[in-house]
């Protein structure tokens, strides 16, 4: 009984780390210094008054992001920061559902192709062969899709792999039995290996992309007293915006095509007005800097992309 009411008073030395300490809180690191079990009434007023607290953040870190480009970096460099979400979690949020959208939305595009395959396929075999017309229609109708997702010409892949497997074998035996692997692979083997490759590693190549990103930024703004870090900071919160739109994108149905049009002009134009915005300068001078800086980031993009994909391959 004891050792229950005294669990209930202030403690003068801290349990966590040790420091000594007067009042409720330690001044050290912060943890409560009056201990007990937590009844079930504290631990929902505490659960509540966190999640009421991130939602805060979240809506009026959205809110800047969406409609106030470059203004949440500003706040961010100003030292208004504890109302908002962190940067990095905010772009790594975005983009990780960003890929988890795009997964699914082109795995539901696979199942319908698929399904339409087979359709066709169907009723071309059970077509009269007084309906010739219509039988060649739909064989060529399914055998459209088939060429387009798999080879232009029978042996294509197997050809162009082995093209690369010799000029591989002088400078590296390893890549070359991996190219010749790859080639030996079925269709739906290598599909399966492809696609594999692609969601594992690409937001991995997409992520180490924002310091080469920041750094295009600290080329293009050479004097303007700018940090490094505060480009790396523009570019998290640039390209999670990027994340947010292209995945509101995906989820937006085909029949409001109206909406999905003023996503990608809005996603066009943030860029250059968050740049003015942050760094100053001329209309055209931004302008300018906007469309290097895209060339430069487009380039980027595939190298990455092509990279993440290899790297998934040879592994």
């Amino acid at each position: 009984m004891n050792n229950e009411v005294a669990l209930h008073h202030a403690a003068s030395d801290c349990a966590n780390c040790g420091a000594t300490v007067s009042g409720h809180f330690c001044h050290e690191c912060g943890q409560e210094t009056v201990l007990h079990p937590p009844s079930a009434r504290e631990f929902m007023h505490e659960f509540i008054g966190h999640y009421v607290a991130l939602e805060g953040k979240l809506w009026k870190s959205l809110g800047l992001l969406l409609f106030r480009p470059g203004q949440l970096t500003l706040e961010y460099i100003k030292g208004r920061r504890v109302r908002y979400v962190q940067p990095l979690r905010m772009y790594l949020t975005f983009s990780l559902i960003f890929f988890a959208v795009l997964k699914f939305s082109l795995h539901e595009v696979a199942t319908h192709v698929s399904e339409g395959n087979k359709q066709a396929a169907a009723a071309t075999a059970t077509q009269p062969s007084g309906n010739g017309t219509d039988a060649r229609s739909g064989h060529a109708e399914a055998g459209k899709t088939a060429v387009l997702v798999k080879e232009d010409r029978p042996g294509e892949i197997i050809d162009g792999t082995r093209a690369v497997s010799d000029w591989l074998r002088p400078h590296s035996n390893f890549l070359a039995s991996k190219v010749e692997h790859f080639s030996a692979l079925s269709f739906d083997q290598r599909k399966e290996l492809l696609e594999n490759s692609f969601y594992h590693y690409t937001p991995y190549a997409i992520f180490f992309m924002m310091p080469v990103f920041a750094l295009y930024l600290k080329m293009l703004y050479l004097g303007s007293g700018r940090r490094y870090g505060e480009h790396l900071l523009f570019a998290l919160h640039s390209n999670g915006f990027a994340f947010l739109v292209m995945t509101l994108m995906l989820l937006m149905p085909g029949n409001i095509a109206f909406v999905e049009f003023i996503l990608w002009v809005w996603l066009t134009f943030y860029l250059p007005m968050a740049m003015r915005r942050v760094y100053g300068g001329s209309r055209k001078l931004t302008a300018l800097r906007w469309v290097v800086l895209m060339l430069l980031h487009l380039v980027t993009i595939l190298l990455a992309l092509f990279g993440a994909v290899a790297f998934g391959l040879l592994h």
